[in-house]
């Protein structure tokens, strides 16, 4: 998949469900649940449970959605979840071998990084995006904006903070989408089995950003 694809989803969606499953059949309904709330792009955390297994289920009972993964820490990992079906692909950080890697195979790649350094190396080396992560560390939406006149032409997804209340404050302040994990899938929702109740979650978040 290209960048231009990924770039144009990332635009209709403004935001990522990110799933950090402790077992792979819970991994499954977290995502079925955002995904009937109206989201389509959904990352599953190489640390889950079985997490090639889970992004190719889900590449099969999903066909509307993107699965991506994160949290991969080098090459051998990337070429794992390749081979597992992941469309997108996000990194804690800045590695040029892995960014070398996914460009190679036309898989959108996206780094995590904190400094203006960081994050114009990463786009630099090829990177799709950038995960500007931990973003709530440095200041939240305000850190964005002030990426914003240097940097406007590189994409920012902040991570690491961004919240229901917040997001949109992100998209103002000039990002191209924001990552939600925990704020998503509330412990009780999910030990409870209240999925719909995360679909409904899901679905007011973009009605929100959108």
């Amino acid at each position: 998949m290209s960048d231009q694809v990924w770039l144009s989803k990332l635009q209709q969606q403004r935001a990522i469900a990110v799933i950090r499953a402790p077992k792979i059949e819970l991994g499954a309904k977290m995502a079925a649940s955002v995904a009937s709330g109206g989201m389509q792009l959904i990352e599953i955390t190489w640390n889950s449970d079985r997490p090639g297994e889970l992004i190719s289920q889900l590449r099969a009972e999903l066909p509307t959605c993107m699965i991506g993964t994160g949290t991969l820490f080098n090459v051998q990992q990337l070429k794992d979840a390749i081979a597992c079906g992941a469309q997108f692909l996000f990194t804690p950080h800045v590695d040029p071998e892995m960014i070398q890697a996914a460009v190679a195979q036309d898989i959108p790649i996206i780094p995590g990084a904190l400094t203006p350094t960081e994050i114009i190396t990463a786009y630099t080396l090829g990177a799709s995006c950038v995960k500007v992560f931990p973003v709530q560390a440095v200041g939240g939406a305000s850190y964005i904006q002030s990426l914003q006149g240097p940097m406007g032409h590189i994409p920012l997804i902040p991570s690491g903070g961004v919240m229901l209340e917040n997001a949109q404050e992100f998209l103002q302040a000039g990002a191209i989408a924001v990552g939600l994990s925990g704020q998503l899938f509330p412990q009780k929702s999910v030990l409870e089995g209240n999925w719909e109740g995360i679909a409904k979650l899901a679905k007011d978040l973009l009605h929100k950003l959108n």
